[in-house]
Order: structure tokens, then C-alpha cells, then sequence
């Protein structure tokens, strides 16, 4: 049987993984499943598995945990108890935990050796060169589930990377992108929150919106398959059908096709190097007729000139460009500041970062170097965010 862990279980990533799981329970023998307050998912979700041990983010929800887990099932609750779990030996890991709070469990699997199916973009935005150098000491093997880069993984199959002269990264362009430039301002939670094709959680699909889910992959992109920067597009696609495509230097293109369903990348990456039959639809494009594109308008979406800057400044600016966006996302979340807001408070964390030489560490990062930049970052964001606030 195969050994899994999956890191943020109660998730969308995480219940679409059980979900497979389900589907062929004889194959696999989960040891760890981690979740946040929805401990009476994560504790549901533990029993029907027989998981060895339950762990919440929360550990003032500790005691709920152990009252709602049947006996025999280990309880623990905190970040180092996440880490831990991630730490046991299993064969293959989801890390699907949102946001930097990924990074250490995702790196503890990684020194282990485990098999680490990626859906945490962060882990690799915030510290790529640290995540790749220890996955490289250990041996552990790094799969992509984000669906552009399970798209372009799967599309580099048998292929020479030197032979690859740039990649498309597809966007739906989210909630928000048939809305007159000078409405974005006044874009509520609910309304950016409501994407058209993907069923995500709600930081997710507003960071969609924005278009700093994209942001992310693109850097994330360069990180894993070591693509440069000017190599690397976006492209709008309204129908989420082509997840991205891989030019080649004889002008070929090869281009990966699918649903917008989650279960697809995250089935990838469960069975490679092998392909199984999933339980998602089966494309029909004569009856999708046609599918569009067009180019990423940067005045919409200031994210994507962001994440250039990130790659072009190196260091420790993909830690401090990611903390910035999740304290920025806090605040419109919580109605602090506007929707276009985001992006300014964003790009003035990282012209204020590298200003003061905070991200300009060359040579090799360590954990704590990533954490720190992204506590400071996170503190700058907060700043920048009560100013705007006072505007509002």
C-alpha cells in the first residue's frame, strides 16, 4: 500500500485528494492528515481514512480534536506538530496548505525524502533555491499540482528542456475581468470572490481576481523548471480549458487540454510516473466550439509586472512579494482597504524592502532568512494597509 500524508486536508486541494483516495482505498494507507478550525471535517475526515494522527493549525481547538476523533487516532495541534506529521515516513505527501504556512511542513516531507506533490505555490515563490537544494540532498522527488504546471510538467515529458523556447501560462483572468477598469476599485470580497470556472477557497479565488495567483505561478514557474524569466508568458483564456503550453525552437507548440478540475493534476501527480483513469470529464470540443485568447492587460492586473520585478530583483524578494500579498489580502478581505489597493501596498513592501538592502541577500538562504524577510514584509503590509485604511 502507498503511504500518504496530506498537509490542509480540509481544503479544496486536500478533499479533492481524499476524494481519489476513496475511489481505490485498498491502494493507499494514510499516516497524516492536517487541517485548520474545521476540526470536525478533519476529525470525519481522519475516522473514515484510519489516519494514524489528526493534527490542527489551532491548538486552542486541541481538545475539541481529541473529543471528535474515534480512539486509536492520534491528536496534536500546532505548527511544529505539523511539521512533525509531515516528518513521517509515507510515500508520498500533499502539501495543500494555503500560503507561506506551508513552507516549513513542505520542506520537513522534502528532508525525509518523501514524494512531494506541490499545490503550496508559495513554498517555491518564498524559497525556491533552499526548497531545491534540500529536495536534491535528500533525494526527494518534487511533483507539481498547481495546473499550469502540472500542464507543462506533463508536456515536457520526453522532452529536452534545452530544446524549449518559452512557456504560456494560462489565466481565466477571474471575478473581476469584464468589469470597466474604473469599477475594480470598488470590487467587494463576495465579488471578487466568485470565479467563473474553478470551484477554489475564497484567498484563492480573490487572489485570482487580482491576478496574483498568476503572479505566483509565474515565479513559481521559473523557480521549479529553471525557465528565464523573459521565457516565461501569460495569456488570458476565459474557457480554463488549455492549462498552458510549452513553444519549442522549431516553432512547435505542444499544449496541454483538459477540464478546470483540480483532480486531474492532483491525479497526475498520485500516480506518476504512471497515468490512471480519473473520475473527470471527458473533454468535448465540439461542443466547446471555440476557445479564446488574449493578452494580460497590466493595467488591470499590476500583479503580473509585480512578479517580473520579484524575478528580476532575486534574493529574498519572492519571500517578501509574498508575505505582502497575503497581509494585503488580509486587509480587503476584512474591508480594510479597496481591491486595487492590494497591489500598491504590495509593490511599496517591496520598493521599501529593497531600498533598506532587507532582500538583497545573495548566496545561500536559510529558513530562518525566508522567515524573517517575511515577518518584516508582513509588518511593512500592515503599515501600508492602516495608512490606506485612513482613505478609505
Amino acid at each position: 500500500m502507498k503511504r500518504v500524508s496530506i498537509l490542509g486536508s480540509t481544503g479544496s486541494i486536500g478533499q479533492s485528494t481524499l476524494s481519489l483516495i476513496a475511489g481505490r482505498p485498498e491502494e493507499y494507507d494514510v499516516v497524516a492528515l492536517t487541517g485548520g478550525r474545521n476540526v470536525e471535517l478533519l476529525a470525519r475526515q481522519a475516522a473514515e481514512t484510519g489516519a494514524a494522527i489528526a493534527v490542527t493549525s489551532e491548538p486552542d481547538l486541541l481538545g475539541q480534536l481529541k473529543d471528535a476523533l474515534p480512539a486509536g487516532i492520534e491528536a496534536a495541534a500546532g505548527a511544529e506538530a505539523i511539521a512533525e506529521a509531515a516528518a513521517r515516513p509515507a510515500d508520498w505527501v500533499m502539501s495543500a496548505i494555503v500560503g507561506a504556512a506551508g513552507l516549513a511542513p513542505g520542506l520537513a516531507a522534502i528532508e525525509a525524502g518523501t514524494s512531494l506533490a506541490l499545490a503550496n505555490k508559495e513554498t517555491l515563490v518564498a524559497a525556491g533555491p533552499l526548497v531545491l537544494s534540500r529536495a536534491a540532498a535528500s533525494g526527494a522527488t518534487i511533483l507539481p499540482v498547481d495546473s499550469e504546471h502540472s500542464a507543462i510538467f506533463q508536456a515536457l515529458r520526453g522532452e529536452d528542456p534545452a530544446a524549449v523556447e518559452r512557456v504560456i501560462i494560462t489565466a481565466s483572468g477571474g471575478a473581476l475581468r469584464d468589469w470597466p477598469l474604473e469599477r475594480l476599485a470598488e470590487a467587494t470580497p463576495e465579488e471578487a470572490g466568485r470565479h467563473p470556472n474553478w470551484a477554489m477557497g475564497n484567498r484563492i479565488t480573490v487572489d485570482s481576481a487580482s491576478m496574483f495567483n498568476k503572479a505566483l505561478e509565474v515565479i513559481e514557474a521559473k523557480e521549479f523548471f529553471g525557465f528565464a524569466p523573459e521565457r516565461i508568458e501569460v495569456l488570458i483564456h476565459h474557457e480554463s480549458i488549455v492549462h498552458a503550453l510549452v513553444g519549442f525552437v522549431d516553432g512547435g507548440v505542444m499544449a496541454h487540454l483538459g477540464p478546470p478540475d483540480m483532480r486531474h493534476a492532483i491525479g497526475h501527480a498520485l500516480d506518476w510516473p504512471d497515468r490512471r483513469t480519473l473520475p473527470v470529464e471527458r473533454l468535448d470540443l465540439a461542443k466547446i466550439g471555440q476557445l479564446s485568447f488574449r493578452p494580460p492587460d497590466e493595467t488591470r492586473w499590476p500583479a503580473l509586472r509585480l512578479a517580473r520585478d520579484v524575478m528580476a530583483r532575486g534574493g529574498l524578494t519572492g519571500a517578501a512579494f509574498n508575505a505582502a500579498k497575503e497581509a494585503a489580502l488580509d486587509a480587503f478581505l476584512a474591508r480594510q482597504v479597496r481591491f486595487t489597493d492590494m497591489a500598491h501596498i504590495v509593490e511599496t513592501v517591496l520598493d521599501e524592502m529593497d531600498a533598506s538592502g532587507e532582500t538583497s541577500r545573495r548566496g545561500e538562504v536559510s529558513l530562518g532568512d525566508v522567515l524573517d524577510t517575511d515577518a518584516a514584509a508582513r509588518a511593512r503590509a500592515r503599515g501600508a494597509a492602516t495608512r490606506l485604511s485612513q482613505t478609505v
